[in-house]
């Protein structure tokens, strides 16, 4: 893969990485010190966690095969 696309796919898992926090900002208030406060949390729609999730953590697979070509690792 090229230089272009695995930064494209980079910035992709960024992009997603961020609207996740948004999501959950939406639904869960943060404290004092600007961490989310899951004690206060309302409800959240879980089969909407559950996508964003599942979409997180394929990019973080697909950039893991990245890395793990580039380098010339072997895959566990």
């Amino acid at each position: 893969m090229d230089k272009e696309k695995a930064m494209a796919e980079f910035k992709t898992y960024e992009k997603m990485r961020l609207e996740m926090y948004d999501f959950l900002e939406r639904y869960i208030p943060k404290d004092e010190n600007g961490q989310l406060d899951f004690s206060k949390a309302g409800c959240i729609p879980a089969n909407e966690v559950f996508d964003r999730w599942f979409a997180l953590d394929y990019q973080a697979r697909k950039i893991r095969g990245i890395a793990v070509n580039c380098l010339g690792l072997k895959g566990e």
